[in-house]
């Protein structure tokens, strides 16, 4: 019995502050342990990560250790190559009521991982039936689902607060409009709870227009505590999961918006992105200056709600609410609900590849910076209303799109350069 993880992110909440958190994972125990040490020590609310290596993603657990043996780097922690008393050992003194961890992992068959957290003594996950097949895996949407539902059984019966992060908000990372993501989010949380699960969060990334994201994540709170109000939540934002900005004043300025996103919409945990997002794997001194940033850029007041983002807050809800009662109506077991949804085009993510996505929905960045539907395929919803488009693009305009984010903030931060006396909004 624990609760680390939900208890410290609701105590800072509490006082109005924001839990912020890196995306940090090395392959050596040494460099972990250092990682972590330096996270905890920082004087900011802060939750410490495990992210684990691709190999260990796609079931391998030989290659990361014969990978370090021979003096090679892994691009995470191998959870599952490391011995258990290792990693006990790692956590020991460092894991615990100031200090909760989380193992991120990305892998579409997850048992074997959330097994090993157990073992290690750990309750805090991330990820889900959909969001992490479709985007990180070509395996079948079905077989996904079943590993999913045996999962979050698993870390129910094994783990009084076993706590299950959905990854739904953060779809391929960009170009998907919010009221898709928001309710893939909110679906995976209803998943969660069918299974047994009684804490979770909700994942956001930040998108295109912060009007836009501030509604979003307003309906996603709304939803939240409509289809989950007897379990515990919280909703966690993503800095945002695109392209980032090249040079660095661009980056830090992304980074500042995202933690008073956070701030402005009551989020109580923010996953940082460092300077050199665009160029490097983060060092732990550049994790380390992130989340200092993040936390310091979130502190006063939250910005009052304007007519614009109320306008968002209003079309996200009634998309949202319309996927995710058409999806809960398919079945009443949700794993099934999932696999038909997709398959008759009720859920398509726009330009998902995997096998099991009809890919009929297209996103477009309209005049405003906003992320809208170019088409709707069969997605239940209005074929009528603001930002809906039929037009085709071609690959620059997809390019432009893709690069939309990282060139405003690299155009803005030349402009400040060239001209320090500017003021750029």
């Amino acid at each position: 019995m624990s609760g680390h993880f939900d208890r410290f992110i609701a105590d800072v909440h509490r006082r109005d502050e924001l839990v912020v958190q890196p995306r940090m994972g090395f392959g050596k125990l040494q460099t972990m342990e250092s990682g972590l040490q330096a996270v905890a020590a920082l004087d900011v609310p802060a939750v410490g990560t495990l992210t684990l290596d691709s190999y260990t993603r796609v079931g391998d657990y030989t290659t990361p250790l014969e990978r370090l043996a021979a003096g090679e780097e892994v691009n995470g922690f191998p959870l599952l190559s490391h011995p258990t008393r290792a990693t006990q050992g790692m956590l020991d003194g460092l894991y615990g009521p100031t200090f909760p961890v989380q193992v991120r992992h990305g892998t579409a068959l997850p048992l074997q991982v959330f097994k090993s957290l157990v073992e290690v003594g750990l309750e805090a996950t991330e990820g889900g039936p959909v969001s992490y097949c479709l985007p990180y895996s070509r395996l079948p949407l079905a077989h996904a689902v079943q590993a999913w539902k045996e999962s979050v059984q698993f870390l129910a019966s094994e783990t009084e607060f076993g706590h299950i992060e959905s990854f739904g908000g953060c779809l391929l990372g960009q170009l998907c409009p919010p009221s898709l993501t928001v309710a893939m989010a909110v679906l995976e949380g209803c998943f969660f709870r069918q299974h047994g699960l009684r804490h979770m969060s909700l994942s956001y990334a930040q998108g295109t227009l912060p009007a836009q994201d501030r509604g979003a994540l307003r309906a996603m709170r709304s939803l939240a505590a409509e289809y989950l109000g007897d379990v515990s939540w919280h909703v966690v934002l993503y800095t945002y999961m695109g392209l980032f900005p090249r040079t660095p004043d661009g980056a830090t300025g992304l980074i500042r918006d995202s933690a008073r996103l956070a701030r402005d919409t009551g989020c109580e945990r923010l996953i940082v992105k460092t300077v050199s997002e665009a160029w490097q794997i983060p060092s732990v001194a550049e994790n380390l200056a992130a989340l200092r940033l993040s936390s310091e850029a979130a502190e006063g007041p939250p910005a009052p709600a304007t007519a614009v983002e109320d306008a968002f807050f209003d079309e996200v809800i009634e998309e949202a609410r319309l996927i995710i009662e058409s999806v809960l109506n398919l079945n009443p077991d949700i794993s099934l609900a999932f696999v038909k949804a997709f398959a008759d085009g009720l859920l398509d993510i726009p330009f998902c590849l995997h096998p099991d996505n009809m890919g009929a929905a297209t996103c477009v960045i309209d005049d405003r910076g906003a992320l809208v539907w170019g088409s709707r395929g069969r997605l239940p919803l209005s074929r009528t209303g603001s930002g809906h488009r039929t037009d085709r693009f071609s690959s620059d305009r997809l390019y432009s799109m893709l690069n939309h984010v990282a060139h405003r903030y690299d155009s803005r931060a030349r402009a400040l350069e060239d001209n320090p006396r500017l003021c750029i909004p």
